[in-house]
């Protein structure tokens, strides 16, 4: 009796861990270069940067969008502000690396090195879960469509 009752808090255990990390990878931000003078960008925006139909965002800035690899934030920012699923997204930007219509943006294993990047690159748009106090990027609100 003991063994099923410990069985039953891990599993409750486990699916209590799943429900806080997924509910963290939620909270998906887009930043910026801290030089680029927007402070926000609209949902169509940010996905004709990230799909390769735009370079460029208000002010005539040139962008250069940048990925995570994997990972939760990755797949919540894909299906909150692109509509795709991670496979979908590299199926897309494979197509068009091959048909010539485009380069797929540089990736990162970690936030850390992405917000570095960020920080670090002229026109450089990623996104991620968290930031760092530390970290020198700059907050960009999303506007959903009817803004």
């Amino acid at each position: 009796m003991k063994t099923a009752l410990k069985i039953r808090l891990l599993l409750l255990l486990f699916i209590l861990i799943g429900d806080c990390c997924a509910a963290a990878a939620q909270n998906v931000v887009v930043v910026v270069n801290p030089e680029m003078r927007i402070s926000s960008i609209s949902v169509d925006d940010l996905r004709a940067i990230f799909t390769g139909a735009r370079s460029r965002v208000a002010g005539g800035f040139h962008v250069v969008p940048v990925t995570l690899k994997g990972g939760a934030a990755h797949e919540v920012f894909l299906k909150n502000y692109l509509g795709e699923t991670p496979d979908e997204y590299r199926t897309a930007w494979r197509k068009a690396v091959f048909t010539g219509q485009g380069a797929m943006p540089m990736s990162f294993d970690s936030e850390a090195a992405l917000l570095d990047f960020v920080a670090n690159t002229p026109g450089a748009i990623g996104y991620a879960s968290r930031i760092p106090q530390e970290n020198q990027v700059k907050l960009v609100v999303v506007l959903s469509k009817g803004h």
